[in-house]
């Protein structure tokens, strides 16, 4: 079992960076962790995923370039480092974690959700 607290959302200009977190409670290094996205009204979108021991990444076209995974399996953390920030990256990030990296940025399986932190990224 996995618990998932994500932190460091907020309200930024175009251009603006910000850095997200997710502390994780539990078996945390054994499982791929990533990122998703939602806004209203539209599916949560894959944002990035990074394999339990850090040997694969993975990025949605739109923020390739801009954005970094990583985590520190020795203090249970994951972090989302966005760059360049852009309107359309307003949303609520989620930190997700599944025994598959592959599934997991695929959405076929996502087996912990976090409470999500709303990112708003003003022009």
């Amino acid at each position: 079992q996995v618990r998932l607290v994500e932190s460091g959302g907020g309200l930024v200009q175009a251009g603006d960076s910000l850095r997200l977190s997710c502390a994780a409670f539990g078996d945390f290094a054994t499982y791929a962790m990533g990122w998703y996205r939602q806004t209203p009204g539209k599916q949560r979108e894959f944002v990035a995923a990074i394999s339990w021991n850090s040997d694969s990444t993975h990025y949605a076209d739109s923020v390739k370039g801009r954005f970094t995974i990583s985590r520190d399996n020795a203090k249970n953390m994951g972090y989302l480092q966005m760059t360049n920030l852009k309107p359309e990256d307003t949303a609520v990030y989620y930190c997700v974690a599944d025994p598959m990296v592959g599934l997991l940025a695929l959405g076929i399986q996502i087996t912990f959700w976090g409470q999500g932190t709303q990112v708003t990224v003003s022009s």
